[in-house]
């Protein structure tokens, strides 16, 4: 059941955001989270879209940028029966609030006037739901679809297992609420069925799994043809989840996805051109996007101590052991085992460009990583963005003599420290010292030239 809630989170951010932010907030170190998923997310009207064209049966529905192309949409549709829905990357749309407009981001409409005067409301305003935090996420389009009447709705999704070493469906016959609480709440209710890699999902075996699931025996055919294509659609996508909920029965017993979550894997893009170019960058924190085009992986937080480390876990330690000596860590930066000095400038760039930083600290250990590359992009940050924020540096490794003499002879107040603890506790002690002045309104400068 931990591996379905890991992998089975709505998240406008990955799971790994959402584990760093618990523990930035862990008094210490016992906090271990995930490594970080590099999942492309896309908008439910993407997704759908992608359903429609994989042969899976979706209602109608068209997207909208303005309330005049809303209105339009609905009146295509020709029916009473409608639903605008606020394109932003975040669960729990519907429960919602826009931060000016007093409606949710889910509303269940009747005619092509009421979607007009919705989408007016919701289109350049921001939804705040519990996954984006209060500043909310800006809400640029909305989807307009017919509605559905269910008898049953179920939950299905397609994705990757280790523990099965290959792609698996966990399905429901309880969809439409959160996966979360049904494995809470009724575990016996999910079913995992994994699939063979090689021969894939047969037809067979989709009748088997359209029968568990309660289908009654008129629907199974079209219910296992559904799940062929969602494998399908699955694989040839390089998805690493196809997650619909819910599937669901309408009242003329014919079965469609209502709602649908697709999340691709980065390390394909190349070969899914089309689905990346839907990427949308105005859902995402523009230091993420900046760090994602130099190739590092950075995570804001909210604290207030930079860190800058080479590995995941390392990161993962720097920040257990900054939180124990009583700081918050602002960010999870890794520039990885192959980082250049321009990348280690631009890495600093970035953490320097979240004005609640008011330390960094610096954790390399040069396997791969040459620590004299780190302090020579260290320095030219320093020189170049004229720096007033107090640097910790914590160097061991490959060429670490050479690194040390750099930062001596550089003319600049960096701060070399061996031990961990040591390192730690002085970001700490300085961005509390910072934090105070700031408070107090003093120019407190660290980074001056000796």
């Amino acid at each position: 059941m931990a591996a379905l809630r890991n992998s089975l989170s709505y998240a406008n951010k990955s799971i790994f955001k959402q584990g760093l932010k618990v523990a930035s907030s862990c008094p210490a170190s016992p906090c271990h989270q995930k490594q970080p998923a590099r999942n492309l997310s896309v908008h439910e009207y993407v997704s759908m879209s992608l359903l429609r064209d994989a042969g899976v049966p979706t209602p109608k529905f068209g997207l909208a940028t303005t309330a005049a192309e809303a209105k339009q949409i609905a009146e295509d549709l020709d029916t009473k029966d409608l639903v605008i829905k606020a394109q932003v990357l975040a669960g729990g749309r519907g429960k919602g609030h826009f931060s000016k407009y007093p409606k949710g981001g889910v509303q269940l409409l009747f005619s092509a006037d009421e979607v007009e005067a919705a989408a007016k409301g919701m289109i350049g305003d921001y939804l705040i739901t519990k996954q984006t935090g209060a500043e909310g996420r800006i809400c640029n389009s909305v989807m307009v679809t017919e509605r559905k009447y269910t008898r049953k709705e179920y939950y299905l999704a397609f994705m990757n297992d280790r523990k099965f070493n290959g792609p698996v469906l966990i399905a429901s016959t309880e969809g439409g609420v959160n996966i979360e609480e049904i494995a809470e709440s009724n575990p016996d209710a999910i079913q995992t069925f994994p699939i063979d890699i090689v021969g894939g999902l047969s037809h067979d075996m989709a009748l088997e799994i359209a029968a568990k699931l309660e289908i009654p025996a008129e629907g199974q055919e079209e219910v296992a043809g559904t799940l062929i294509n969602l494998y399908n659609l699955f694989m040839d996508k390089d998805a690493t989840m196809v997650e619909i909920n819910p599937f669901a029965e309408d009242a003329q017993g014919g079965y469609f996805c209502l709602d649908a979550k697709l999340k691709f894997d980065d390390n394909a893009v190349f070969r899914q051109k089309a689905v990346f170019d839907q990427r949308d960058y105005a859902q995402e924190d523009p230091s993420e996007v900046e760090a994602d085009k130099q190739n590092l992986n950075y995570i804001a937080l909210d604290g207030d101590i930079g860190c800058m480390v080479n590995g995941a876990g390392l990161a993962m330690a720097t920040m257990d052991i900054i939180k124990l000596h009583g700081g918050s860590p602002a960010n999870f930066l890794d520039v990885g085992g192959g980082a250049t000095a321009t990348q280690v400038k631009e890495a600093f760039k970035i953490i320097t460009s979240d004005p609640k930083v008011n330390a960094i600290m610096v954790n390399i250990f040069g396997g791969i990583m040459r620590c004299d590359v780190i302090a020579e992009g260290i320095i030219a940050a320093a020189k170049e963005l004229n720096l007033g924020t107090p640097i910790v540096v914590r160097l061991q490794g490959t060429n670490v003599d050479e690194a040390k003499v750099m930062i001596g002879s550089s003319g600049m107040k960096i701060l070399p420290v061996d031990n961990l603890e040591e390192a730690a506790r002085l970001a700490v002690k300085l961005s509390n010292i910072v934090g105070i002045a700031r408070d107090a309104d003093l120019n407190v400068n660290f980074q001056l030239p000796i």
